[in-house]
């Protein structure tokens, strides 16, 4: 239904930036929201910046003033400029979908669904 491509992700110094995107296709009518979640190991996966589909944007306390989430004009495009990476960013980030689209049998379902993934690692 929803398929996700994420890019951007690998290794930085601390203090350092980073873009991830992700692109969103298939048979999909409309988009409620996209953003990003993250990962470590043995912890549950965390929100760190979500965005509608009128622009409003919510952000994890710990990476306002540091990530920005953009989605521009009606691109199923979302980025994350994430600036001053710090070890404590290291994670596997997901990107998320949630909107509205067709089925196998082209019924419109609410659908959310999932990137595979991309790790970003900030080590000195």
């Amino acid at each position: 239904q929803v398929q996700l491509v994420e890019s951007g992700g690998g290794s930085v110094q601390p203090g350092g930036s980073l873009q991830l995107s992700c692109a969103a296709s298939g048979s999909i009518v409309s988009l409620y929201r996209m953003g990003w979640h993250r990962q470590v190991p043995d912890q549950r996966r965390e929100l760190v910046a979500i965005i509608t589909s009128g622009g409003i944007t919510e952000y994890a306390d710990s990476v306002k003033d540091r990530f920005t989430i953009s989605r521009p004009g009606i691109e199923r495009t979302v980025y994350l400029q994430m600036n001053n990476l710090q070890p404590d960013d290291t994670a596997v980030y997901y990107c998320y979908f949630e909107g509205l689209a067709y089925d196998e049998q082209n019924f419109r379902q609410n659908v959310n669904s999932w990137g595979q993934g991309t790790q970003v690692v900030v080590s000195s």
